[in-house]
């Protein structure tokens, strides 16, 4: 029986995901990192385990009728768990946040902020003292009637509505108007109320086109629509809705993202004409702190709000120091974490997911929490290497605060820097599951059927293989670049070569590459006719014609629910439902390929609508799911698991990995290459019907890789990747970039955001941003091969990447 006091959280019979049975010890008031390849199991025990049961240890003291009002996980798969502490978890969220969530709302400082404007802002003689919620655009209080808060309002014009004047409004002259059925009915409606629809737009009344396009009036009339041979067609009351009102409406309300990005085509968002885009009410615009507006200090960069802070609250009163004080203490944790560079009013949605934990991290660290366990999923993601010591220093000052922080990791120089290591493997999925190493680091040195020990004690007998560097055959040229804090900036990019793009967080590499390269492509594939967003942001681009074919491959799911999984987002359930609808049996049935799909009625089973399992509600407890009682989790009928192939039905193979299916579909060419593919990218051990809501960012990257590779490639093709060894474990990273120098050597190009050294460092051509973040960055430092830039003076990547040359 474990002491009350027992200084290790003790696991006993883990089986959540691939856990197979797992025991493990892990020390409180300690700095654990979990490792593994990806798929190993690491995070089924981290966050599916030990942070679960945690949870619900604590929903267990909560009142019955409060856990109704909280989102509940579910028990985890696992026998007992003993001395475990309270948990918080700050994980790699892939939900995106709303729009209206920014820098200052995810850290709490907007609330210091506006506390501090209320109570300590100099107010214009006569005016009333304002609470702190009139200072915020979330709230009736604070926010510009006319944007809502937002600052910005979307506008349109003739030219947007109608592209081609000499159209008449029966030839579609208003391209925003709807397609079909429902364009037809605006023509007639037109056409009854008296105005002429076959007439070229341009020759129409002013007044007339005015009308038209951007009326309020909705009349109702009485159609009588023309008659088509053969058809009978009775007259409708048919309502008007102007150009304009029809866009806005589709644009605020549609739920359909294809909708939406049509609407959006016909509008332009411009500053809020009331507040400027302030996004607040005069009232509070009026109130200034340190001769300064809120918005003013929110557009800041933290660390140039901080000088501010500082130089305002040093001989103010005392409510100004102290909550200028409360600020700078709270900002002076974000900027340790290399966050210095972001303002309070950046929006959330333009994060990446490490700046969002690394912003709760902050949060965190100012909580004055002891006790805990902290369970974070790679903090040092999207960390450049100069960036990490601090990351390390922030996760040390927690432990020495009493508490134990639990680390999922493949960053090995934090993994060094641990106090326990726990090793999950040996490989992924049914072949990993098992605790291979549980002490000091320095012990899985003893442990060879480990895949993180080579990276971890590398051997000076096995040198890497030097690979002879590669010469551009032509360039991208970008002039006159301007984006975000890019400023005035040249950059060329080698074609038919590896590029790595460096620099610290927030030096402008996305915008470069993600924005404006991938910007000047995406206008160049769409044609002239296309909005050009990305040449918006350059004087001039040179070199696209040597490029044929543009594809960005990004770490966000490949579906947001568990109908998208590996085998339908690949094609390869396509080939899978034609191979059983070929069967003897499907064709004496007259079952069509489509009796084979779970997502549609007919084959699947109804009482789950295919999903496989049902939800159980609890009432006081969260609701569980349970294997559907009538397929019992097959998402089929009885009458389609009678179709088999080779001895299997549709929902046997949906079970099969991706190693076992490529044995299964031998001699299967359509389904041969799909598979293939996903077994060069390091992913057989995922199931063919695993649901897209548990794949990894990482692991939707490379389905997504993957999807591309096994298409038939034309011409040459730009791929452009962003920080695609992020969530990858050292021995994934060399499968990714074998494939990754495979497409260079089939005569493509390959540039890559990237913060892993050993990557920039078997690069071809390396372009570094900065020297800092934010408006400390935006320019190139050093460009040149991996040996050129490791010696720029300027360079913060320099250093780093000398050292990774050296190893």
């Amino acid at each position: 029986m474990p002491s009350p006091h027992d200084p290790y959280v003790r696991v006993r019979g883990a089986r959540e995901h691939n856990l197979q049975d797992v025991n493990v010890d892990i020390p409180r008031d300690t700095l654990t990192v979990f490792t593994g390849v990806s798929g190993s199991g690491k995070s089924s025990l981290a966050f599916g385990t030990i942070y679960a049961e945690a949870q619900r240890l604590y929903f267990e003291s909560v009142a019955p009728y409060a856990r109704r009002l909280i989102h509940q996980v579910g028990a985890p798969a696992v026998g007992e768990i003993t001395g475990l502490p309270p948990a918080v978890s700050l994980e790699q969220r892939r939900s995106a946040p709303g729009s209206r969530s920014s820098v200052g709302t995810v850290t709490t400082l907007s609330n210091s902020l506006r506390m501090l404007f209320s109570r300590a802002g100099d107010y214009p003689a006569g005016a009333e003292r304002l609470d702190s919620d009139a200072f915020s655009p979330n709230t009736a209080a604070g926010a510009c009637p006319e944007c809502h808060g937002l600052g910005r309002i979307h506008r349109t014009d003739e030219e947007l509505l109608v592209p081609d004047a000499s159209l008449s409004i029966r030839e579609g002259a208003i391209a925003a108007w709807p397609g079909a059925w429902q364009g037809k009915n605006l023509r007639d409606v037109l056409d009854t109320l008296g105005y002429d629809v076959d007439r070229p737009w341009r020759e129409l009344a002013a007044k007339d086109r005015e009308w038209i396009l951007f009326t309020d009036e909705q009349p109702v009339v009485t159609v009588h629509p023309v008659r088509d041979a053969g058809r009978i067609q009775r007259p409708y009351q048919g309502t008007y809705m102007s150009a304009r009102r029809y866009v806005l409406h589709t644009f605020a309300d549609t739920k359909s993202r294809t909708l939406r990005a049509k609407a959006e085509r016909f509008l332009t968002s411009v500053p809020c004409p009331v507040c400027g885009g302030s996004r607040l009410r005069p009232e509070a615009m009026a109130v200034t702190f340190a001769g300064r507006t809120i918005a003013e200090l929110a557009a800041l960069p933290l660390s140039a709000l901080a000088e501010v802070l500082a130089g305002a609250g040093a001989g103010g009163e005392e409510t100004a120091r102290v909550l200028t004080g409360d600020l700078l203490a709270r900002i002076g944790t974000v900027t340790e974490l290399g966050l210095g560079y972001l303002s309070l009013d950046r929006t959330a949605p333009t994060l990446s997911s490490g700046e969002l934990q690394r912003l709760r991290l902050a949060t965190q660290l100012r909580s004055g929490l002891f006790g805990v366990v902290y369970v974070l999923d790679e903090p040092s993601a999207g960390l450049h290497p100069a960036d990490t010591e601090s990351l390390l220093g922030v996760l040390g000052r927690l432990k020495e605060a009493g508490n134990s922080v639990f680390v999922v990791e493949h960053q090995m120089d934090v993994v060094r820097r641990a106090d326990w290591l726990v090793d999950v493997g040996p490989l992924a999925g049914e072949h990993g599951g098992r605790v291979l190493h549980s002490g000091r680091p320095e012990g899985l040195a003893e442990v060879p059927e480990s895949a993180t020990r080579r990276f971890l004690f590398p051997s000076e007998d096995e040198p890497e293989p030097v690979r002879e560097t590669r010469t551009p055959s032509g360039w991208i040229r970008l002039s006159g670049v301007e984006r975000h804090n890019v400023r005035g900036v040249d950059a060329a990019f080698p074609l038919g070569v590896f590029t790595a793009v460096t620099g610290v967080s927030g030096s402008g590499k996305s915008t470069l590459v993600g924005q404006v390269l991938a910007g000047v492509l995406a206008d160049r594939e769409a044609g002239e006719e296309a909005a050009g967003a990305g040449e918006l942001f350059c004087a001039s681009v040179a070199g696209l014609e040597a490029v044929d074919r543009l594809v960005q491959v990004d770490q966000k799911p490949i579906g947001r629910t568990p109908r998208s999984n590996l085998a339908t987002y690949t094609g390869l359930f396509d080939t899978v439902r034609k191979l059983f609808a070929r069967t003897g049996t499907a064709r004496e049935r007259g079952y069509t390929a489509g009796r084979f799909s779970f997502n549609v009625s007919g084959g699947r089973c109804e009482t789950c609508q295919g999903e496989g399992f049902v939800s159980v509600e609890l009432l006081f407890l969260p609701s569980t799911y349970a294997p559907c009682p009538d397929c019992h989790g097959a998402r089929y009928n009885p009458e389609t698991l009678e179709v088999t192939l080779r001895g299997l039905t549709v929902a046997h193979v949906l079970d099969l990995t991706v190693e076992s299916a490529a044995d299964f579909f031998s001699g299967t060419p359509a389904a041969e290459r799909a598979l293939t593919t996903l077994l060069d990218v390091g992913l057989g051990y995922l199931r063919l019907g695993q649901p897209a809501t548990e794949l990894s960012g990482g692991e939707a990257q490379r389905i997504k890789l993957a999807s591309e590779l096994q298409r038939t490639r034309r011409g040459h093709t730009l791929y452009l990747l962003d920080e695609p060894t992020t969530g990858l474990h050292p021995a994934d990273v060399e499968v990714l970039m074998r494939q990754l120098h495979g497409l260079v050597d089939a005569h493509n190009t390959v540039v890559v955001v990237e913060h892993d050294m050993a990557v920039v460092a078997g690069a071809d051509h390396v372009i570094d941003l900065g020297p800092g973040g934010g408006d400390r960055g935006g320019r190139i430092v050093a460009t040149g091969t991996p040996q050129e830039v490791a010696r720029a003076a300027e360079s913060r990547t320099a250093p780093y990447l000398a050292k990774a040359q050296r190893s």
